[in-house]
Order: structure tokens, then sequence, then C-alpha cells
């Protein structure tokens, strides 16, 4: 490889005749020293919608060139927007001496799910049937579970209330969204008779 070699140093002595003498010193040049990095990308934290910044690590060597290896794994977390990305860079020289460094890329979900569109607020007769509708969300990196819970207040008599539908979008990693809407039930229709006594 270019960083070994051997230099061959010959010796020749010769006197005032004319007599000479040879020696040889033989010296052996071996590359050992493994490349230094001189840029390591810098560990980071990154939402999982983000497009991932692939920087290049540089490195050199003390006798020859460097070839540099990336090469990544991807380690799961506690739900599907969060994991971990493990970059290794591998630098070896020309004689096969190698330095390792890694970057560590720390992908996180902080975003809540967005309601795309949530059920109009409405006014309905007392007698009517309360319509049940449904929210649409969307959300960056996971599935969403959205949760409805009706509470009911009363009005101001036993036919007129009010029904505040909440709903709760949850993604994967617990973040969450809640929208509301107000379902309001009026009573507008007088009694009707059914008998009335004969005149």
């Amino acid at each position: 490889c270019d960083g070994n070699y051997t230099i061959t140093r010959v010796f020749t002595a010769m006197d005032d005749c004319g007599n000479s003498t040879s020696a040889s010193q033989l010296i052996t040049i071996i590359d050992i020293t493994a490349p230094e990095f001189t840029y390591l990308p810098a560990n980071y934290t990154a939402e999982c919608s983000d497009e991932l910044l692939t920087e290049v690590a540089t490195a050199s060597d003390n006798c020859s060139g460097v070839v540099i290896e990336m090469y990544e794994t991807e380690i799961p977390g506690s739900c599907s927007g969060e994991y971990t990305v493990s970059r290794t860079f591998i630098a070896t020289d020309d004689c096969g001496n190698a330095s390792i460094a890694s970057q560590m890329i720390t992908i996180v979900d902080n975003t809540a799910p967005v309601f795309v569109s949530v059920p109009s607020d409405y006014t309905a007769g007392c007698s009517s049937e309360i319509i049940d509708e449904e929210a649409i969300v969307s959300d960056n990196c996971s599935d969403v579970t959205i949760e409805v819970f009706d509470s009911e207040i009363p009005g101001s008599c036993s036919g007129e209330y009010t029904i505040s539908r909440t709903f709760i979008a949850t993604d994967d990693c617990g973040n969450s969204s809640i929208a509301i809407q107000t379902i309001t039930v009026v009573d507008t229709r007088a009694p009707v008779f059914t008998d009335i006594p004969a005149d």
C-alpha cells in the first residue's frame, strides 16, 4: 500500500588503493496509524415529519488517502413516530488502518393531530333524532384514535337542553387535540290535542 515500502541503504568503504567493501542497511517503512476524523456531524433531534440531514464526515491520514463509508441503523422507540438513527462512519486508509465514529439522530413526535373537519354546530327539535357525524383528523407521523364524549346541559324547560360533543384525537405517541361540537335541542312545537270532549 502507499504507506508501506522498503529503503535499501548501501554503504561502500574504499581505501586509498581502491580496495572497497560494501554493506547494506534495510529500512522498512510501515503505516500503522489510523486516519483521524477532522469533521464529524453532530448529534441532533428532529421531528418525525422533518427531512433528515445527511452530512458527510471527513478524515485525514498521515501517509495515504482515506475512504469513508457510512452505515445507518434504525432503533425503534416507544411509539411508531419515535426512533433513533445511528450513523456509523468508518474511515480507512490505503493500508487498511481504520477509525470509527458515530452520529446519533433522535426522532421525536411532539406534534398533535390536526382536525381536518369537525361536525358543525346545529339546532334540532326535541323530537328529532340526534345526528352522529364523524370528525376527520390527520397526523404527521402515525395513526390516530378518535374518542367522542357527550355532555348534556339542561335548558330552561324539560324539552330543551344542549349537547356538548367533545372529540379527542390522539396519535400513537400520545399527542392529542380536542374539538367540540354544540348541538342545541329546543322545543318549539305546541301540544296537539288527541281527544277533545264533544260539544
